[in-house]
């Protein structure tokens, strides 16, 4: 049954369920955001090795999108999701129970690995049961959904946090994760059919990630999706120094405008929800990539005296993310729909790839002001656009490119 037969109402808990499974990523890092000092000085570490918990997730929920991706277009997304979430659950668990900074590490990394499932399959599974826009316009509902863990995650970490210490955090991923678990076991059906499956060995289904890399409409697409991701991270990476250190904000007015970001985000992609089959993702692309831009050219203007007018410079870069994810991934599934997983896994990996890329250079090139952060969230927006032109340009309307 598709969720379409099950009319409104259940087409309405489905997209739910995937905007929760999406998720994953955004709940896993901000929920225990405000316990690092707390799990620092819980397990006699300094302040960078458990920052590093947040680099290492980073990196093992990329590589793991990569790796779910064509398993599943090989085998199903139902078995696949099942299997990544129990690593989820288990790996959240050995976190709450960790002894010292180095297993906590570990099972974030696992922690990460697991969890990618549920973000890349979620997507793939919308593009197995809709068709073009449709499916777009999905991706955009389920953003919306996914847009509240950044608003709300910070605030229930920090109530676990002053209820139960730092292990309450992961003990609160681990009851989400069986949730979700139930919900995918009881309310998600196999959404490839057998005869959609690749009939190759996974030795050919990875191979489907070159034969992306070679196109330019879909290096395109991930840069403009990408890029737009890796804006937001250098944002996120250096806005506490600027916000509080630098300007003396207390982390609740940093709170706010955090949590303003995120509604931006949100009313992004409901605009983009309401738009998108009557304008078609790729002027919407077009639109994302401009307003980033003219955001990013305006920050560099006013990050040194104009507190205000940064504000609402690094609120349009941030929020433009809403326009550009459901888009820029959802042109890539169509173009791939026989490696749809795959697509998916691998625009998913670049958005967090990129985003560690830009966290780094926030941090490597930190002088003591915001023109850092600004200037990498410009480099960002530029390839951005130049990521948008080249697909823009490349692209044959409606073709398929994995037939």
């Amino acid at each position: 049954m598709t969720p379409g037969r099950a009319g409104t109402a259940g087409e309405g808990r489905f997209i739910l369920l995937l905007g929760a499974l999406v998720a994953f990523g955004p709940l896993a890092v901000d929920l225990y955001l405000p316990a690092l000092p707390a799990i620092a000085a819980g397990l006699g570490s300094g302040a960078e090795a458990v920052q590093a918990t947040v680099t290492v997730f980073l990196a093992g929920f990329s590589l793991g999108m990569l790796g779910y991706g064509p398993i599943s277009d090989r085998y199903g997304r139902r078995p696949v999701m099942l299997a990544g979430i129990a690593l989820f659950v288990l790996a959240s668990l050995a976190c709450a129970l960790a002894v010292d900074v180095g297993s906590l590490v570990l099972a974030r990394f696992l922690q990460a690995l697991g969890g990618g499932a549920a973000s890349v399959l979620a997507r793939a599974v919308v593009r197995d049961v809709y068709a073009s826009t449709e499916a777009i316009r999905k991706l955009s509902l389920m953003a919306m959904v996914t847009a509240i863990a950044p608003l709300l995650a910070p605030l229930v970490g920090s109530l676990a946090l002053a209820a139960g210490g730092w292990r309450a955090t992961f003990a609160l991923l681990v009851v989400w994760g069986v949730a979700c678990l139930y919900g995918v076991w009881a309310h998600l059906p196999e959404t490839l059919a057998p005869e959609r499956r690749g009939q190759l060995g996974l030795k050919a289904a990875f191979g489907a990630y070159l034969q992306l890399l070679r196109d330019p409409v879909a290096i395109g697409l991930l840069l403009a999706g990408g890029m737009s991701f890796a804006a937001m991270f250098a944002y996120i990476t250096g806005g506490p120094f600027y916000f509080i250190t630098l300007h003396g904000l207390s982390p609740t007015q940093y709170s706010l405008i955090f949590a303003a970001n995120a509604v931006g985000i949100f009313l992004a992609n409901f605009i983009n929800s309401r738009l998108v089959k009557r304008l078609g993702p790729p002027a919407l692309i077009g639109a994302g990539c401009l307003l980033g831009l003219a955001g990013a050219l305006v920050l560099p203007l006013v990050v040194a005296s104009n507190l205000p007018a940064s504000i609402a410079a690094l609120f349009v870069v941030v929020s433009v993310t809403g326009l550009l994810g459901a888009n820029c991934v959802g042109l890539l599934m169509q173009a791939y729909p026989r490696n749809a997983g795959a697509a998916a896994a691998l625009f998913g990996a670049s958005q967090f790839g990129f985003g560690m890329l830009a966290s780094g250079a926030v941090g490597l090139l930190h002088d003591g002001t915001g023109r850092p952060m600004a200037g990498v969230i410009g480099a960002a927006a530029l390839l951005s656009v130049a990521g948008y032109l080249l697909q823009r340009f490349r692209r044959a309307d409606g073709a398929t490119r994995d037939t």
